[in-house]
């Protein structure tokens, strides 16, 4: 099994990187993994032109996207997280989406999205400096969490488990009960 850690958080060993990590540590050593660290990409933006819903590829000079694309193809499983920027995914993860959405979805005749990623599975991952319970009553992680769920179920990915930390400005070491949620959902992505 091939499981692809995308970490979102421009801090490698921040929050979401240590729930990722946690993650990682729990899956049996016979599942392959690799890690994204996603601000190191060297990804143009997208120019909206939707050449590559035609061309099934991007008109633009290749760079990272094709090769997180080629990445997230060969993948069994991807772990996606991300810091909460204005209730949402940060701009590095977007961009990063954004480039590849022709390997992620197609479009049947009439224009609704066809997935190209069926029978994957996925866990997504959002962390807010707002403190628990409030990073969840004002969407804040949970905003995050919503578009990530968004782009992986139009891509065909099941989403198996999501976590959600808040406060992660005072307290950005994950708890023992964090750890149990990270291993049980690396169990999840298994089964």
């Amino acid at each position: 099994m091939k499981v692809l850690f995308i970490n979102g958080s421009p801090r490698r060993h921040g929050t979401v990187g240590q729930l990722m990590e946690a993650i990682r540590d729990s899956l049996p050593e016979s599942c392959e993994s690799d890690w994204v660290q996603v601000n190191e990409l060297n990804i143009a933006p997208c120019k909206g032109c939707m050449s590559c819903r035609s061309e099934k590829k991007c008109i633009q000079p290749e760079d990272d996207a094709q090769r997180i694309l080629s990445k997230i193809q060969l993948a069994d499983a991807i772990v996606v997280g991300s810091p909460c920027y204005w209730g949402n995914m940060n701009g590095y993860l977007k961009l990063m989406f954004d480039r590849i959405v022709y390997g992620l979805i197609s479009e049947n005749v009439i224009g609704f999205p066809k997935p190209l990623q069926k029978g994957k599975k996925a866990v997504i991952i959002a962390t807010s400096t707002t403190p628990f319970p409030f990073n969840i009553i004002y969407n804040q992680s949970r905003g995050t969490i919503k578009a990530l769920r968004t782009i992986m179920k139009w891509s065909g990915f099941k989403v198996v488990g999501t976590l959600e930390k808040g406060g992660t400005r005072k307290k950005c070491e994950i708890s023992k009960k964090e750890k149990g949620t990270c291993i049980r959902l690396a169990g999840k992505l298994q089964m």
